[in-house]
């Protein structure tokens, strides 16, 4: 097993200063905009570029969410151990709203189809977005494209982008795992 960096993290705090500024170029005062980061690893993504947002482009009222998308996935029957849901936590309307739905790595574009699947739940958004730190562009499944992409990295199937994050890995980097 071999690994390659693809970010460090350096290149994550710049690559998270880009998407905010791209978010900012788009939302302006966010008054219609809501955050949501997809469970269990797109809150990490969410919550950095809430913060930033807030603290260093002082977007004030910034409503940020976490949505679980466990039982809406397709393939989640598909395993003989038992599923353990992560929290969703939407404390705000996303009806009318302009949605950022934020997650870590778009693969197949699986998740983000079962992600906008229990968006509905909460009520009918006036847009959804899609913003990714990594953009594995030659894996999809379905026609799903980022709307923000921090990068875009060409691996092959037996390759794995592993996003690690301070506050849970201990660090902030991107590798590109080869197994």
């Amino acid at each position: 097993m071999s690994q390659k960096v693809l970010l460090n993290s350096t290149e994550v705090n710049i690559t998270l200063h880009r998407l905010a500024c791209q978010l900012l170029e788009n939302h302006t005062s966010f008054h219609n905009t809501v955050l949501i980061g997809m469970q269990p690893r797109g809150i990490f993504l969410a919550r950095r570029l809430a913060t930033m947002l807030e603290d260093v482009y002082k977007v004030n009222n910034l409503h940020l969410g976490h949505l679980d998308i466990t039982f809406y996935r397709d393939d989640f029957r598909r395993s003989d151990k038992p599923l353990a849901a992560n929290q969703t936590e939407i404390n705000f309307i996303v009806e009318d709203k302009r949605v950022v739905l934020i997650d870590d790595v778009l693969f197949t574009g699986r998740s983000i189809r079962a992600a906008l699947t229990a968006l509905q739940s909460y009520g009918r958004p006036e847009s959804v977005e899609l913003l990714t730190l990594i953009d594995r562009r030659f894996s999809r499944h379905l026609p799903i494209q980022p709307d923000y992409r921090g990068r875009q990295v060409d691996a092959i199937n037996n390759e794995k982008v592993k996003v690690c994050w301070l506050e849970n890995d201990g660090e902030d980097a991107v590798y590109l795992i080869n197994n």
